[in-house]
């Protein structure tokens, strides 16, 4: 093959990988969040454009700044730069992420500390730029994956788009899919878990059961409340590839296995855009055109107007990026520094301590405050994501003291995603309760419901008392998670829970 026919091939991959990575969010977009699995064939409904998804605006963003710079260096701290100036998204762990590094953490702990959806699929959403910036050289592409993977995640959630890079990466020059696969793992250390579904997917399918039954099977063993865990998504990745036959039917099967189907089935298209454009019928891209369309949360870039374009602006990137590995700079980081400070007690519903109480032994809706029958002391917790172990609840009830300043926000929403039944008062005043949930989800802007409250603070610091019922006897602690963010964006407020910081 001469100079100019691999670079036209390239072009080819690189402009099949996102056309592959629109299509299959387009599908995907309209069934996100449903369990599964699902019938459809199609887009449903179908587009007039590109649907703007978040898996693509940010590598576009990421791409954008990258290519600003005299020399590009792929810098985790770069890319959460990118975050703080031109990102407006609060969905699960962006908006933690953003919080964290509101308060003055940098990666990698951004994504480590207090991060309840650190195996979200928000990293491996981002895989395609790092094998696109290092075609045939899955090594390097992992070492990109992880400098924006840290950035809101950690642990498998890394992992996750360091499989997908690595395995991209190669499937640039390569198509073997045993091959392929064994290489993307070779990144990954021998007890991860995104090793683990990919294993067992392979080895479900080579079985010769029906997708369906792998998709149970995935689903039973790795399948969590997160509808966006990359544990049960990658394997729906590598089940649509492995079980289907052709571009259609893989991205289909992919979808059709439900949970965070954009994702998943972006992922997919994407990679098999790269194993081969022509593949991708037609029926799935002349809905969608060539334009390239952001979502608004994006701003203070100019991107490039098509595809195509941005495929150049890929390339001509990857050009100058010279085979360069990414520009490491570790953080210092004291988990302490960031601890709640609360003051707690414990109490009981028994020999009339509460003039009026529920099945619960909480306080009924509307009660008063039981700030003046509890003996408190001041300790700390962690961060915002609480684990209370059942063992350390002194009595049946835990009441938690503690406060928080909006910094300014006139409107802002306080959630209490808790496993267990609740009340809240603020300022002495009974403010909100709910029984404990079977859902945690702790994504504030669309949190389980009667787990949050909307609320007009005034200015300066307010008083939070939370009552907590005892987790029953199967149940070895008390999750909760409480957050205050602003509206109508549902961004974090920074130390919202420090009222003395900074």
């Amino acid at each position: 093959m001469s100079e100019g026919e691999r670079a036209t091939k390239l072009r080819d991959q690189v402009n099949g990988c996102w056309m592959g990575k629109a299509v299959g969010g387009t599908l995907g977009q309209t069934f996100e969040g449903l369990q599964g699995p699902i019938d459809v064939d199609y887009y449903f409904p179908v587009p007039t454009e590109m649907v703007p998804n978040d898996d693509l605006d940010l590598q576009v963003l990421f791409a954008c700044k990258l290519a600003e710079l005299v020399e590009p260096s792929v810098s985790r701290h770069l890319l959460a730069q990118a975050w703080a100036d031109h990102v407006a998204f609060p969905w699960n762990e962006y908006g933690v992420g953003m919080r964290n590094l509101a308060e003055g953490i940098l990666p990698p702990h951004t994504g480590s500390f207090d991060n309840w959806f650190a195996a979200g699929e928000g990293a491996a959403i981002r895989s395609e730029l790092w094998a696109c910036l290092a075609p045939g050289d899955p090594d390097r592409a992992a070492a990109y994956a992880y400098e924006d993977a840290c950035f809101d995640h950690a642990g498998v959630g890394i992992d996750a788009e360091v499989f997908l890079a690595r395995l991209q990466s190669l499937a640039f020059v390569e198509d073997d899919t045993d091959t392929l696969l064994d290489g993307a793992l070779a990144g990954l250390s021998a007890d991860s878990e995104i090793r683990a579904v990919v294993q067992d997917t392979r080895g479900w399918v080579a079985e010769g059961l029906h997708w369906r039954e792998v998709r149970e099977r995935i689903m039973a063993k790795y399948g969590r409340s997160d509808f966006t865990d990359v544990r049960p998504n990658t394997g729906f990745v590598v089940l649509g590839w492995l079980a289907g036959s052709n571009f259609s039917e893989r991205i289909t099967i992919c979808n059709n296995c439900g949970q965070d189907t954009d994702s998943s089935t972006a992922s997919l298209g994407a990679l098999l855009g790269i194993l081969d454009p022509t593949a991708i019928d037609e029926r799935w891209l002349t809905p969608i055109g060539t334009d390239l369309v952001l979502n608004d949360e994006i701003t203070g870039i100019t991107p490039p107007p098509t595809i195509d374009g941005f495929t150049d602006l890929v390339l001509d990137l990857a050009e100058r990026l010279e085979g360069r590995y990414p520009d490491v700079q570790e953080a210092d980081f004291a988990p302490a520094d960031y601890a709640i400070p609360v003051e707690l007690g414990f109490t009981n519903g028994e020999h009339g301590k509460w003039q009026v109480r529920d099945y619960t032994e909480l306080p009924q809706l509307g009660g008063a405050s039981p700030a003046d029958r509890v003996e408190f002391r001041e300790t700390t917790l962690p961060g915002t994501w609480v684990h209370f172990p059942r063992e350390q609840f002194e009595d049946s009830i835990l009441v938690m003291r503690l406060r928080f300043d909006a910094r300014g926000r006139d409107r802002a929403r306080l959630m209490f995603n808790s496993s267990e039944h609740f009340r809240i008062w603020l300022d002495g005043e009974f403010l909100h309760g709910s029984q404990g949930s079977q859902y945690m989800f702790p994504a504030p802007d669309k949190a389980p419901a009667g787990q949050y409250i909307d609320l007009s603070p005034t200015p300066g610091v307010h008083e939070l008392l939370v009552a907590v019922k005892r987790p029953p006897a199967d149940r070895d602690y008390a999750e909760w998670i409480i957050a205050l963010v602003e509206q109508p964006s549902a961004m974090w407020i920074e130390h919202a829970f420090r009222p003395g910081r900074a």
